[in-house]
């Protein structure tokens, strides 16, 4: 309590010396505020990094809402502060604090930690720090909050392993409520006992109850369990049937990078497309019925104001009642001024019927990934669209109006040239034509361009990262011929895809790696001019370890990965057949077409056989199917792809 008055006391001389102090106030509108007395389980829920990104997750949200639907819990949150009120804390030896009721974090029995990406490990080790709580798991008692983490940088939690207590796999909407009742239970025992007792959670991945023996060269040898609660390999927790939408989002302080209001509409995707980790992970597909969504559409009009919504998914446009939605939403609230958005839609999907549909909102840009240029290219990471029907999309889109289109484009593929990165600039040239064709020098194109990383749980996990010299040699191309009125190119430097690599496929090995550049000042690594390269490598090199050994060297075919025993519900064998495909340009269908035998139906048919109506079902043909089967049929002459099942 004596903390809390502290805090509170000199918060107002504080925030006069900081450049926001909106990020540090709480109050919004929405939040909850519980008497902490009254509440017996407290969790905090921690988004390392800044305020006007921790508010528009999504994720966030979620698990507030989840817990404290909970009469005897609460929730509150904590975000990262900026380096002048870190500046301020450290100077004054305050302890970071919850923004609802001002308490330290280390007073609260559970602490979560959402890291959707692995460029949030040293700014965990911040925030850890910051709370006044030792950042090494082996350090913490029962005296201390238990320290949990989930995101889709968890599903290889190795490089983490040396901080977290336990991290979630997989989906956390009922786990985060199962732990914290469960740790109510415990509370006052050791945390060794508290471990033992949460290891039988499914989904809950205790890095303690593991050991990790390597070979001379460097690789796995075996990854082995050592307590006999902790299961060999840790299967994925999802969640059978998505819960109602969030609607009561808080609305913040300060302007946030989202603004607007997300409805996730659809959870998981069937495209298969290789170097995707969140279409993987997040496999079976779970749909959200249109009356549902709308219901949440009206309540957040009616709780927040937003003027945007966000209809969030993998592919929006693969919703399967995409078009009956955008009917409705139309119907509802033509010309009240409500935006509509569409997150990545896929060129093959978005119809000119979708955009009529869209036309009354406000009219704001459009976002496609053809991640490729060549059908070369496409058919290796099985994303096939050809070029005509990404011109023809474009030309459709600006002929009703848009005047923005944004593309994202990979490079580094496997098997990729200059000639395929030629390719994307000649597209891009022709869309921007049509565009200027349509509407004048109004036409733009935003081009986005990132660098491959292979991904854990993918098929391309055993291939090498594109050379560094390779990649720049590809960045100065597109830089040179990117360019104009109307053109507009991002990309992704070399040093942040060095890192994001071996961060993502590292092992427990990188934990000292970590701690090392944090300690050396290392922070805010998504941020590009605050990220210091230098200090990983020293930090690296200091631990006896190259980014070469994890980002650009071959597997072989039967090497153990660092994450092996993290099981997403997908076989092994299925993602090695895959990626063997794609040396030979073969190419599957949509698994709702044809199913695969990926292992995620029989993994979770005991939780299909206890739901009435699974709204996650594979069924071989769907509305979407349907509809790409007759927009197929329409294309004459357009090649088939080649379909292999998994033996």
């Amino acid at each position: 309590m004596a903390k809390t008055i502290a805090i509170e006391a000199l918060l107002p001389r504080i925030l006069a010396r900081v450049e926001k102090p909106g990020r540090y106030v709480g109050g919004e509108y929405n939040s909850v505020r519980k008497r902490w007395e009254d509440t017996p389980t407290r969790v905090a829920l921690a988004f390392p990094d800044i305020y006007d990104l921790g508010m528009s997750n999504l994720g966030i949200m979620l698990l507030y809402e989840q817990i404290n639907q909970q009469p005897d819990m609460l929730a509150e949150r904590v975000f990262s502060p900026w380096l002048d009120m870190e500046a301020q804390l450290r100077e004054h030896r305050l302890p970071l604090y919850s923004l609802e009721s001002k308490r330290p974090i280390a007073d609260f029995d559970l602490l979560g930690i959402s890291l959707p990406y692995e460029q949030l490990y040293t700014n965990t080790l911040n925030l850890l720090d910051l709370a006044q709580l030792p950042i090494r798991a082996a350090m913490r008692d029962e005296r201390h909050p238990l320290v949990i983490a989930g995101g889709h940088a968890c599903f290889n939690p190795e490089p983490m392993a040396e901080f977290i207590d336990a991290f979630v796999i997989g989906e956390g909407e009922e786990i985060i409520v199962e732990v914290a009742r469960l740790l109510a239970e415990l509370r006052g025992q050791p945390r060794a006992s508290q471990l033992a007792a949460l290891a039988r959670v499914q989904g809950l991945y205790i890095p303690s109850f593991y050991e990790v023996a390597y070979r001379e060269e460097g690789t796995i040898a075996a990854i082995t369990s050592i307590h006999p609660n902790a299961p060999a390999r840790v299967l994925k927790r999802i969640v059978p049937i998505l819960p109602k939408p969030f609607s009561r989002f808080l609305v913040p302080n300060i302007d946030t990078v989202h603004n607007r209001a997300p409805i996730e509409i659809m959870r998981g995707c069937t495209r298969g497309c290789r170097f995707c980790h969140a279409g993987m992970v997040t496999r079976p597909v779970r749909e959200r019925p249109v009356p549902e969504v709308m219901q949440a559409i009206a309540e957040i009009v009616e709780s927040t104001g937003f003027e945007e919504i966000g209809l969030l998914s993998l592919s929006s446009s693969d919703y399967c009642y995409v078009h009956e939605l955008a009917e409705a939403v139309q119907a509802e609230y033509a010309g009240t001024g409500l935006s509509l958005s569409l997150p990545s839609l896929r060129i093959e999907s978005a119809s000119i019927e979708l955009l009529e549909k869209l036309g009354d909102t406000r009219r704001s840009g459009f976002t496609f990934a053809p991640e490729a240029a060549t059908e070369k290219m496409r058919d290796i990471i099985n994303k096939y669209v050809p070029d005509e029907q990404v011109i023809q999309t474009a030309r459709d889109v600006y002929e009703r109006g848009w005047r923005t289109i944004k593309f994202y484009f990979m490079i580094g593929h496997p098997e990729e040239d200059l000639a395929d990165v030629e390719a994307i600039i000649l597209l891009c040239q022709r869309v921007l034509a049509e565009g200027r064709r349509v509407l004048g020098n109004k036409a733009t194109l935003n081009v986005g361009v990132s660098t491959f990383i292979p991904k854990p749980h993918t098929p391309f996990q055993w291939v090498p990262q594109d050379d560094p010299a390779q990649v720049e040699a590809k960045l100065d191309l597109l830089k040179r011929k990117l360019r104009g009125p109307g053109m507009h190119l991002r990309w992704n430097d070399n040093e942040s895809t060095e890192l994001e690599g071996f961060l993502s496929r590292g092992d427990r090995r990188l934990g000292p790696v970590i701690e090392r550049a944090w300690r050396a000042g290392g922070k805010f690594d998504a941020w590009q001019d605050q990220h210091q390269h230098d200090l990983w490598l020293n930090a690296m090199a200091a631990e006896g370890l190259t980014p070469h050994f994890y980002n650009h060297r071959t597997r072989e075919a039967d090497e153990i990965f660092p994450w092996d025993h993290i099981d997403v519900a997908i076989h092994k064998k299925f993602l090695r057949q895959d990626y063997e495909m794609s040396i030979q340009r073969e190419t599957r269908v949509d698994c709702r077409d044809q199913c695969f035998a990926c292992g995620i139906l029989p993994k979770y048919a005991a939780v299909r056989a206890q739901t009435a109506a699974p709204a996650w079902e594979c069924p071989p043909v769907t509305p979407i199917a349907e509809r790409r089967k007759q927009r197929h049929a329409a294309r004459s002459g357009e090649r088939e792809p080649n379909v292999t099942l998994l033996g």
